[in-house]
């Protein structure tokens, strides 16, 4: 057989040329990906967030500033109430955007809750302590209950939902006497049926057989605007406080797994239903990455078992 070397150079070339393409290929989609991750956590932290997908209503003004949520609603045509979940953002009560729970949102809607993700100061913007935070989450779950006629929700099948500070917020809603904004119509309850909490600080005060004295340091009136055990979820839990259930991470240096397990026992204790979800060696935050899907699993059980969300 007569050989060629260019026919065996030809092969060469394209072998090479397939190579070089799949890899182009493979190279693209990895930027690509890296690229849009890199744009969902810019998003997340941008302020104020475009949510195109959303319906946008002011809650609540307080001089000039408007504080919105953004309203995920069904895509089916249901003409019966729905159950609805707000979701309030972390940042320590100093920063942070509503879009950090634009993905649970998005998935809660999709199995028929109205699911709302709500902006409130901060002192970052609004040299606002945390004592207001909680006033304005109070009034955001009273606006959804006053309003629940004409967003088509069923006032006693609303959730609090959120992370970390947005997590103590939504704990607030559901424990705390009192911190109620100014000018509210009190009459109206601001306190959710149900609360879904991502690594929530939740004991802000010292509270028996926990040591807290590293996370508690700078637990006091002038960080909080109030007295720290007016404003600690665990000191207020009693019995009927609404179903609860809390994922958190086991090796969480910012706020402590152990106080999550006491407001869990307290919980329990007072006859209330607590789910405490611990996952190992996880740090703050877990849940906002790697560990989305499997809580967003974990609360759609929760929900479903509760009513609020129908089998799948």
């Amino acid at each position: 057989m007569t050989f060629f070397p260019w026919r065996s150079m030809e092969i060469h070339m394209r072998n090479t040329f397939k190579i070089f393409t799949n890899f182009s290929i493979v190279a693209f989609f990895l930027i690509f990906n890296r690229d849009a991750l890199a744009q969902n956590k810019a998003v997340n932290k941008t302020y104020p967030p475009m949510i195109e997908d959303a319906k946008v209503e002011v809650y609540r003004k307080v001089g000039d500033t408007e504080l919105k949520v953004w309203i995920f609603e069904p895509k089916d045509k249901n003409p019966k109430p729905r159950a609805a979940i707000v979701f309030f953002f972390g940042g320590g009560w100093t920063s942070g955007s509503p879009a950090q729970f634009v993905p649970q949102c998005r998935h809660l809607a999709e199995r028929g809750m109205i699911a709302i993700v709500a902006d409130y100061r901060v002192a970052s913007r609004n040299m606002v302590k945390p004592v207001e935070c909680v006033g304005d989450a109070k009034a955001c779950v009273r606006w959804i209950r006053s309003n629940a006629n004409r967003l088509g929700v069923d006032p006693e099948r609303i959730a609090a939902g959120g992370g970390s500070a947005g997590g103590h917020l939504a704990a607030a809603t559901g424990t705390l006497p009192g911190l109620e904004a100014r000018d509210e119509n009190t009459k109206v309850s601001s306190a959710p049926n149900a609360m879904v909490l991502f690594n929530p600080a939740l004991v802000l005060a010292p509270i028996p057989d926990v040591n807290l004295d590293g996370f508690l340091s700078n637990s006091n009136a002038a960080r909080f605007g109030c007295k720290p055990e007016e404003i600690s979820p665990a000191h207020h839990v009693k019995k009927g406080t609404p179903p609860t259930i809390i994922f958190h991470g086991k090796a969480d240096a910012t706020v402590p797994y152990a106080s999550a397990q006491k407001f869990s026992n307290l919980m329990k204790n007072a006859g209330n239903r607590c789910e405490l979800i611990g996952y190992e060696g996880e740090g703050h935050g877990f849940f906002n990455t790697r560990k989305m899907r499997e809580t967003l699993d974990q609360t759609d059980a929760f929900l479903v078992s509760l009513g609020y969300l129908p089998k799948k």
